[in-house]
């Protein structure tokens, strides 16, 4: 482990990430590979065998990268703080840029209030609409309770956005920022290792699927340009704010409500709204982000790294 106020080489945290990049997928085959276990014989064993790789790959990299880093204290609030998992100004990390992030989607957004009033015209307004509402919120309950059941909602919503925001966010970036890479170069660098973790859906894509070759390199393509995108974004949000929730609920938000809307035919509206939260979240990037607003310290960000590693 590297002593108190001593940095690394840029070569050991780039192997670093790299090594966990790919330990995040390639772990993902162990069980049939490696032990030789037999084929899942549901969607939901399959999924059951992920989640318990991804969680062992994730629990992997914390302790590797705590004894790597020049982490002060063994305290665990020293070294939770070091991966962003704080409670202070918490309902800040998870508010702003939860804002920040919905701007993008105004378009689907607007999209889903323009079917909801045409819904409720349908209804005949009044009481109708009113009985409507009443009978959504009741089903609310069984909604969620088939929901805690449903294997993919657990991955979209949970495991994935949880261990890839730890390995790639909370280990990476400290990594990289201590061994001396720039902010920028680090907010560019993680994404890459991020998009090629998602290479291992070409092989599902081709081969489970039964896709053609090149509609699966186009599907993939397209997936990793959008994870490249998002993650810039999402480190951006962790090295700003100091807090993992910020990019951890921006993308539970964004997996959730899949790729932004842009146009829908006979809604002009909706492009309106798409352009508008584009320019909205452009001229609100930095003000939304201001380290200020996330931490006690004076310092220029990210001052949550250099309060855990060196005070």
């Amino acid at each position: 482990m590297a002593t108190d106020g001593e940095s690394i080489s840029m070569s050991l945290a780039v192997a670093t990430c790299v090594a966990m990049a790919l330990f995040y997928v390639l772990i993902l085959y162990v069980p049939t590979v490696i032990l030789r276990l037999p084929s899942a014989s549901s969607y939901t064993e399959f999924m059951i065998r992920r989640f318990i790789c991804a969680a062992i790959c994730t629990v992997a990299s914390l302790v590797f990268t705590a004894f790597i880093l020049p982490i002060k204290s063994w305290e665990a609030s020293y070294i939770l703080g070091v991966y962003g998992i704080r409670k202070d100004h918490l309902w800040q990390g998870v508010v702003y840029p939860l804002l920040l992030t919905s701007l993008v989607y105004a378009g689907s957004l607007v999209l889903k209030l323009l079917f909801l009033l045409e819904s409720w015209k349908e209804n005949g307004g009044g009481c109708s609409s009113f009985n409507y509402i009443r009978s959504f919120f009741q089903t609310i309950p069984a909604s969620v309770l088939t929901s805690a059941s449903n294997v993919s909602v657990w991955r979209n919503f949970i495991v994935a956005p949880v261990t890839e925001e730890l390995v790639f966010r909370s280990c990476m970036i400290p990594l990289l920022l201590c061994a001396g890479f720039r902010i920028n170069t680090a907010i560019f660098l993680c994404p890459v290792l991020f998009s090629l973790a998602h290479l291992n859906h070409f092989r599902e894509m081709y081969i489970r699927h039964n896709r053609s070759y090149l509609r699966a390199s186009l599907i993939v393509g397209l997936q990793l340009g959008y994870t490249v995108i998002f993650g810039a974004y999402a480190s951006f949000l962790f090295i700003r704010t100091g807090h993992l929730a910020a990019p951890l609920f921006a993308h539970i938000f964004c997996n959730y409500m899949g790729l932004p809307v842009l146009y829908a035919n006979g809604k002009g509206l909706v492009s309106a709204a798409f352009l508008g939260g584009v320019v909205g979240f452009v001229l609100l990037l930095f003000p939304l982000t201001k380290p200020l607003m996330y931490n006690d310290s004076t310092n220029d960000c990210p001052c949550w790294l250099g309060y855990c590693l060196w005070n």
